[in-house]
């Protein structure tokens, strides 16, 4: 198993948590998804996955859900 921390931009609540979280879980190989929540701020998911998607298939996951991936 591998964790991937991603920094997520654009979330403001439980809600954007929980559309971000069931993207993320929707992509093969991905096991867990926790996500702290940094009001207008960098919010970081750590996603745990074997195999673990390409970077490109997260940000795709993200960007479902209304949001963004940051550097």
């Amino acid at each position: 198993m591998a964790q991937t921390t991603l920094k997520l931009e654009g979330l403001t609540c439980q809600h954007c948590v929980g559309s971000v979280t069931s993207e993320l879980q929707a992509l093969p190989g991905v096991t867990d998804v926790q996500i702290d929540l940094v009001n207008d701020g960098v919010s970081t998911a750590t996603v745990t996955s074997n195999p673990t998607p390409s970077i490109q298939q997260f940000s795709d996951a993200v960007a479902e859900a209304g949001y963004s991936v940051v550097e």
